[in-house]
């Protein structure tokens, strides 16, 4: 409505302090090889467990323009 933003900046919480707020443990992927091993970690430990894994979505491009286009036939 054109109105100028006041106290409205909104971003993601902390969701490894959020889940462990309720008592769930919380892990955060911040290097690349590390995934596997906290996932079987997660599935070894009883309990509720979070991963946070960042997403690069660079990758959609290669997937979803090139590969797509190498198998898509134009009629």
């Amino acid at each position: 409505m054109g109105f100028p933003d006041f106290g409205l900046d909104f971003g993601n919480p902390d969701f490894i302090q959020y889940a462990e707020s309720y008592g769930a443990k919380g892990h955060r992927i911040s290097e690349n090889g590390v995934f596997t091993k906290v996932l079987t970690t997660c599935l070894n430990t009883p309990g509720v467990h979070l991963i946070e894994l960042p997403v690069d979505y660079s990758e959609n491009e290669k997937v979803f323009l090139q590969e797509l286009q190498n198998i898509t036939c134009l009629l």
